[in-house]
């Protein structure tokens, strides 16, 4: 009760502050305040948009782990929050209030029967309960699924329902007014408004990303409904909040339509996503890094590792490359790079122009399909002895038994066994368990090259490394003291 005193205490002061004053009457007098006709209304698009927006419910055999939950279970809720949603929710049950069952939305993207949502929505099920805006309800196994992109379509036996078009979402501009449309804490038919708030987030969630930030109000079973603009075209598909509370708190996350659109073809049309890979470990080139090396002006990725047997082996890709062009379009970054080349024809044939020791090189490589089990990480590390104060490493001699043990090749190598985070070496991305490969150019084999190579420049100058780890591959990092 006394919070409810509260609120309403607020509300009576905001009425006050901007209730009646003689000087903003005679503002108001000779500047009217704006007809309802000219404020912006969505009831037409709403109209449009809301009876092909689906609730889901997922069951399965077993407990779902990954989809929704609901809000007073998530970790990190407030205990006070908790307690008031656990009170609403006896009131008002959340449809997923049992185990195995999950709950989100989706929305229709063919007349026949196609449902697109995200695939944690429906992860781990056996069935789904499909309820339509005019309360029909359908039950579907017809369920196909992409893990890497979060996105999953669903098949209903109907006809002729309302459908949406997926929209261009990279025409989409920050400050575009957007509206959430799904079934937020099992409320469905749900529309909340907002704009574009950022683009091209990447909040590695997924193996492929793209999101457009919102502040339309989001929650838990949103997930998988339409994002749309004022045309009533798809610009994203609501997967994600950042929140400290497990509510929405003014940062909504939605996979992005140009992202969905090949996907949800090759779903409908082959039951699965086939993709290009290189099979590679990939690092960005910083300009610094790229000066250094010669290539100033240019931008590309770093070849970090290459794996065996991989379409970048069998190219002839190295190690150490640095790739600049595929396929004829130049790679600004990692990302594009995996666009680049997941976009492309399985069994197409490309070229790739790299850099290999400040000698320009065309390599010829043939796409191929990404196996299922891609991306594994290695090893944990232990700590070692020696200590380069300067850069904030402590580094030793790899053995022949240390080089088994942790999967190198190499035995001659320096192991990096500890980094300090807040050193010149922690912040230029150095980790525990990399092997320095080269400094400055030059091979370092022992600990005592190293060494060698530090007293031949200074940490304002810059060092810049060489190295290779278990899990990233080989890549450069250049070193330095920050500037004032």
């Amino acid at each position: 009760m006394k919070k409810n005193v509260l609120i309403f205490g607020l509300f009576l002061s905001l009425v006050a502050v901007g209730g009646y004053s003689a000087s903003r009457a005679l503002v108001w007098a000779n500047n009217p305040a704006p007809v309802a006709h000219d404020l912006p209304n969505y009831r037409d698009v709403v109209k449009r948009v809301l009876p092909a927006v689906v609730s889901i419910e997922a069951h399965a055999k077993t407990k779902l782990t990954a989809g929704f939950q609901t809000p007073f279970n998530m970790p990190g809720l407030p205990e006070e929050l908790r307690k008031e949603l656990e009170r609403y929710q006896k009131r008002f049950p959340f449809p997923d209030s049992h185990p195995g069952r999950a709950f989100g939305s989706g929305f229709i993207i063919d007349p026949n029967g196609v449902i697109l949502t995200n695939d944690h929505v429906i992860r781990g099920a056996d069935e789904v309960e499909v309820l339509l805006q005019d309360g029909r309800k359908f039950t579907s196994r017809d369920i196909k699924r992409d893990p890497r992109t979060d996105l999953a379509i669903v098949r209903i036996q109907a006809k002729g329902l309302p459908f949406l078009k997926l929209g261009d979402s990279e025409a989409m501009e920050i400050g575009d007014r957007v509206l959430a449309i799904g079934a937020p804490l099992g409320m469905t038919g749900t529309v909340t408004s907002g704009i574009i708030s950022a683009k091209g987030r990447d909040i590695h969630m997924n193996m492929y990303e793209d999101f457009l930030q919102t502040d339309a109000a989001i929650n838990p079973g949103n997930s998988g409904g339409p994002l749309v603009n004022l045309a009533g075209e798809v610009v994203g598909i609501n997967s994600a909040i950042k929140s400290g509370t497990g509510g929405f708190q003014g940062i909504g996350l939605a996979i992005s339509s140009n992202l969905a659109k090949n996907v949800m073809d090759q779903l409908q049309q082959k039951g699965s996503v086939q993709r290009g890979y290189l099979g590679v470990s990939i690092q960005p080139l910083d300009s610094e890094v790229a000066a250094r090396l010669g290539l100033a002006g240019k931008t590309g990725v770093v070849i970090a590792k290459v794996g065996p047997g991989t379409p970048a082996a069998r190219s002839g890709l190295k190690d150490g490359d640095i790739l600049t062009e595929f396929a004829g379009q130049a790679v600004k970054d990692p990302r594009s790079l995996q666009r680049l080349v997941a976009g492309q024809a399985i069994g197409k044939k490309v070229e790739l122009t790299v850099y290999r020791d400040g000698v320009k090189k065309t390599l010829t490589l043939t796409v191929e399909n990404q196996p299922e089990a891609f991306g594994i990480s290695g090893p944990a590390l232990e700590p070692g002895p020696t200590t380069f104060d300067k850069i904030g490493v402590k580094v030793t001699d790899l053995t022949a038994k240390k080089a088994k043990e942790l999967g190198f090749a190499e035995e001659s190598r320096v192991l990096i066994t500890d980094v300090d985070p807040q050193s010149a070496a922690g912040r230029a991305g150095l980790r525990s368990g990399m092997l320095i490969l080269q400094v400055d150019g030059r091979q370092v084999k022992t600990v005592a090259d190293v060494q060698t190579a530090f007293d031949k420049s200074s940490l304002a100058k810059g060092y810049l490394l060489q190295v290779r780890s278990t899990q990233g591959g080989t890549m450069y990092v250049l070193i330095k003291s920050p500037t004032r």
